[in-house]
């Protein structure tokens, strides 16, 4: 059995972390820690799993921790995880990072967007960015996983097949992506407050969201090229999802491709990519609850442009799913394990 540790298991993606393993055939928790629940029994915190977790929540006693676990696995505010991460991997621990602090290689870039001091410099080198469905063979051998964004996830995925054959210009690219409340976290907020959020949508951080340099980033790996991104996220009145809408021009030559078939074929091996038939459009309610990514993708020959909508959960593809099926990888078991269920409907 894997024995995992939870470090900061009390926020949305924590919660559905301790869910899924709680239920996982071939993994232990051994551990749970939250600075704010701390002695309390993480069923009262989320009833939903009474009977199923036992555990009590733990204060941060690192060494303690670690040394019970095989594998750390944190859901921590940017710049907390770097700490845990230097402590782990000197007790040969492997990590599995859900936030932001080892996703983006250049530390500069990194201090930019998230206005903190990168204080684990020497680790990102070997920080794998952990989406299984383009770096699957870097993510058996990684120690450090970097679990990818929400957003970054919906985007990447859906524009990976394009950017591999070069069929999209590089600097044509708009990308509009909507997200569930959810996404903001657990804390208490006004800008998540019912009244502020119901009946009502809005865009938010345009321009700035700091998953930007994480999307261009990857695309620029995928394309071979710099990638230059507009992108604008949007707070909907739901609780869970994104649905994320790209925009690019073809390249001459480009419309003559099935890009459907291209899109079955780059996807045909991989378990949670659901690339939806003609005239079938993705939507967040049929992937609530789930680990897939659906996509279509839609030519406008009128404007020489495509479109490529991708739907995912944010708390399972796009955080704790996602962070299972890597942790599955990393030890040699097959990454639908735990995992293998559909959304729930309605």
């Amino acid at each position: 059995m894997i024995k995992a540790c939870i470090i900061g298991a009390t926020g949305y993606a924590g919660a559905e972390l301790v869910r899924i393993l709680s239920l996982h055939p071939e993994t232990e928790i051994t551990a749970i820690t939250s600075q704010s629940y701390a002695g309390q029994p993480f069923w009262e915190v989320y009833p939903h799993l009474y009977k199923y977790i036992d555990l009590t929540c733990e204060e941060m006693d690192l060494s303690k921790l670690i040394a019970g676990a095989d594998v750390i696995f944190m859901a921590l505010p940017h710049g907390h995880a770097m700490p845990v991460a230097k402590e782990a991997l000197s007790y040969n621990k492997k990590i599995i990072d859900l936030g932001a602090d080892f996703r983006i290689d250049d530390s500069q870039v990194y201090e930019e967007w998230y206005k903190v001091k990168h204080t684990a410099v020497e680790l990102l080198p070997e920080a794998v960015y952990g989406l299984p469905e383009i770096n699957r063979e870097k993510i058996k051998q990684a120690r450090v996983l970097a679990n990818p964004g929400c957003y970054p996830t919906s985007v990447v995925l859906g524009l990976a097949p394009l950017l591999d054959r070069g069929l999209i210009e590089a600097d044509s690219i708009i990308i509009d992506s909507k997200s569930g409340v959810s996404g903001a976290g657990r804390g208490v907020s006004l800008n998540t407050h019912y009244s502020e959020v119901n009946e009502n949508i809005k865009a938010y951080n345009v321009g700035v969201h700091r998953h930007t340099p994480e999307i261009e980033q990857e695309l620029s790996k995928i394309s071979g090229q710099k990638i230059t991104i507009s992108f604008t996220p949007h707070l909907t009145p739901m609780i869970r999802g994104i649905l994320s809408t790209i925009y690019g021009k073809l390249k001459p030559g480009a419309a003559e491709f099935d890009l459907r078939q291209l899109y079955r074929e780059f996807y045909k091996n991989e378990p949670f990519i659901r690339v939806l038939p003609e005239g079938m459009l993705p939507k967040t309610k049929a992937v609530t609850g789930s680990n897939h990514c659906d996509i279509s993708i839609v030519k406008d020959d009128r404007t020489g442009r495509v479109v490529v909508l991708s739907a995912i959960d944010n708390l399972i593809k796009g955080a704790a799913g996602q962070a299972v099926q890597n942790m599955n990888l990393m030890y040699n078991l097959h990454e639908t394990t735990g995992l293998e269920f559909p959304g729930i409907y309605p």
